[in-house]
């Protein structure tokens, strides 16, 4: 799991773990909430490791699925990836006629480019019947003036599930989207990722689910 170490991420570790799953608790330099999250998943009974690695390259992206994969064979015996959940970094807004060249880049290396690599590079691990959940922390509706660049940027990681879940049917895997909106209620994120990833869902995909409570969206699989 992608940027776990607090908020929405945080939320949906804890509920995949409460329910018996193994978790990789990944952060980009935040090594003690990745850590607080490990212990607090140990406490109720759950299973957890964190994994550290920037994800503003192709090649860190490469490398931390190396790490992730060698980590799953010593715990598991096997490498396979049963559920990708692609929780976005907090990223700050900037104003659109204040943007520069350069900010724009960041933003949107981390609101679409680092998910593309990450689902890319989870595809060669992940298990068939297996699920992707992208988590977006950035509203793509237009209700934050300083979110337009972060906002295009989530948009197009939504088309991106959208096209992959069609690829990825023959193979039994789900992908779907859950965007919090204007919600702080990580909870509530937590719960609707750990349905998607449950035998329940089995039959949605290209969905997005948004988690204030607007209609979800999407096609059967299959």
């Amino acid at each position: 799991m992608t940027h776990a170490g607090g908020g929405a991420g945080r939320a949906a570790a804890m509920r995949l773990a409460a329910a018996g799953a193994l978790v990789a608790i990944h952060h980009t330099g935040d090594e003690q909430a990745a850590d607080d999250v490990v212990r607090a998943i140990g406490e109720g009974g759950g299973c957890a490791f964190a994994l550290g690695a920037e994800l503003g390259g192709y090649g860190n992206v490469q490398r931390l699925f190396a790490d992730l994969e060698a980590e799953l064979t010593d715990r598991t015996g096997r490498a396979d990836l049963d559920i990708l959940v692609n929780s976005a970094d907090d990223v700050d807004g900037v104003a659109p006629e204040h943007a520069t060249p350069e900010e724009f880049d960041r933003l949107v290396a981390a609101g679409a480019k680092a998910p593309y690599f990450v689902i890319q590079r989870a595809l060669r691990s992940l298990a068939d019947g297996g699920r992707v959940i992208n988590i977006s922390r950035g509203a793509v509706e237009p209700v934050e003036p300083k979110a337009v660049a972060y906002a295009m940027a989530k948009g197009a990681v939504e088309t991106l599930a959208r096209h992959y879940a069609v690829a990825l049917a023959p193979r039994g895997i789900t992908v779907n989207s859950v965007a919090p909106g204007t919600t702080d209620d990580g909870e509530r994120v937590g719960t609707v990722v750990a349905f998607l990833a449950g035998d329940d869902a089995g039959g949605i995909t290209g969905a997005v689910f948004d988690a204030d409570g607007s209609p979800v969206h999407g096609r059967p699989a299959g």
